[in-house]
């Protein structure tokens, strides 16, 4: 099993921006990519970001230029950086482990919600 510690969640203005953090604990032997989903409310959930194991990243259309993920030295911790947030930013971010490919979510935390709004 895989346990996850979100944060940086929270109620952010227009054009602001906040950091996300995912910690993974656990069943940790094979990793192909950590990342991030959101689902606003009333939509499907949608890929927002993910960084493989040799480091390379992916980002979905609408978050490209704006968002950045990065990860610590021990590869079990990601980061999301979010910047010029949009209120159709506004959602539930889960962070997910995928150990059969890359957009897979194998493992998946409870989500942190990211509100933006005046």
């Amino acid at each position: 099993q895989v346990q996850f510690v979100e944060s940086g969640g929270g109620l952010v203005q227009p054009g602001g921006s906040l950091r996300l953090s995912c910690a993974a604990s656990g069943n940790l032997l094979l990793i192909n990519a950590m990342g991030w989903y959101r689902q606003a409310p009333g939509k499907q959930r949608e890929l927002v970001a993910f960084i493989t194991r040799g480091g390379l990243t992916n980002y979905g259309d609408s978050v490209k230029g704006r968002f950045t993920i990065s990860r610590d030295n021990a590869k079990t911790t990601v980061f999301l950086e979010m910047n010029s947030l949009k209120p159709e930013d506004t959602a539930v971010y889960y962070c997910y482990l995928s150990q059969t490919g890359y957009y897979s979510m194998d493992y998946g935390g409870e989500g942190t919600l990211v509100t933006v709004s005046s």
